[in-house]
């Protein structure tokens, strides 16, 4: 037969194709190197083929999957044999093993004084081995301190890996000595929240910290000065929709807010202020717009700031609102 349904790779379009996806290293993978159509994989055959003209790319592929099989949730948690992912928020990665302080045994039962005591020596034992060294034991304060402030500050879970990376970063190119771990952890705390878009203002992240305002803002300077990390400056939206919701109202006095920030920024008003006090502002003065009850004093305890940098800040709003609207 001249002509086959599915033709398969030769040597010499095997290496062509080699050559090509290493200059390349950003070619679409998922695209056929003959035609450029989608390619599907054969999970039965183990092979990737193009839809179009059969054209069969990889063959012998591995099966990655597990071997068994499972057929509703509970019966894949049962017979899975891994354990939790490796993460960056718990010193040791959690790759060790921590004994439980139920004191019973795997049948629920109570353990014997005897044993009891045995299983106390075997945890104080324990935990002296998960940190051999100073490092590790400074790494476990300050996890705990980035756990202990984000908790208590309501930040998702991807705002505390990347506070831990930072302050593993600051950890092995030693700019600890001379500071505080608690002031270098909030410091990456606060510098992660920024990276993520869901800033916490200085008086909120001091109010949750051990060190005072002074300390957290020059530690924060130094850690992103010589780490090299790029943090923008604080915009007065994105604290916009936790003051809407905290106060209780509706997407109408949120979607003002943000018509006034932009006016104000417009008008080149924003330089130089407070981030926090100009969208507390803002909600105070587009609930006012929209006819919706909130007094400056409920703003002021939701954003924890004063009154009367409320009281500036909605007038300077509204102007340069009535401004660009005129």
């Amino acid at each position: 037969m001249s002509d086959t349904s599915i033709r398969t790779f030769t040597e010499e379009s095997r290496t062509e194709s080699t050559e090509q996806t290493e200059t390349d290293e950003h070619e679409d993978t998922s695209v056929c190197p003959e035609c450029g159509a989608r390619l599907e994989a054969d999970t039965e055959h183990g092979e990737t083929v193009c839809t179009e003209c059969g054209l069969v790319v990889e063959e012998d592929e591995i099966d990655r999957g597990p071997e068994w099989r499972a057929f509703d949730s509970a019966e894949k948690d049962q017979k899975s044999r891994v354990g939790a992912p490796t993460t960056k928020m718990m010193h040791d990665k959690g790759l060790s093993t921590n004994i439980g302080w139920q004191d019973k045994d795997a049948y629920g039962n109570s353990l014997s004084s005897s044993q009891r005591k045995k299983m106390q020596r075997l945890r104080t034992w324990n935990e002296r081995f998960r940190t051999r060294d100073s490092k590790e034991r400074n790494l476990k304060q300050a996890l705990g301190e980035i756990e202990r402030m984000s908790s208590a500050l309501g930040l998702p879970e991807n705002v505390r890996e990347t506070a831990s990376v930072i302050y593993r970063r600051a950890l092995s190119e030693d700019l600890l000595p001379g500071r505080s771990i608690e002031g270098v952890s909030t410091a990456a705390l606060y510098a992660a929240a920024r990276q993520a878009g869901i800033p916490r203002s200085l008086d909120e992240v001091e109010r949750v910290s051990r060190v005072d305002k002074m300390e957290l803002t020059r530690t924060y300077r130094y850690i992103i000065r010589e780490l090299n990390l790029e943090v923008k400056p604080a915009d007065p939206e994105s604290y916009v929709p936790r003051f809407v919701s905290d106060l209780n109202l509706s997407d109408e006095v949120e979607r003002r807010a943000r018509e006034l920030i932009e006016a104000a920024r417009e008008g080149g008003i924003l330089s130089g202020k407070s981030p926090v006090g100009l969208a507390a502002a803002a909600v105070y003065a587009s609930a006012l717009l929209c006819n919706e009850k909130v007094t400056q004093s409920e703003v002021s305890e939701v954003a924890d700031i004063s009154e009367v940098t409320i009281r500036n800040r909605y007038k300077e709003l509204l102007e340069a609102g009535n401004v660009a609207t005129a």
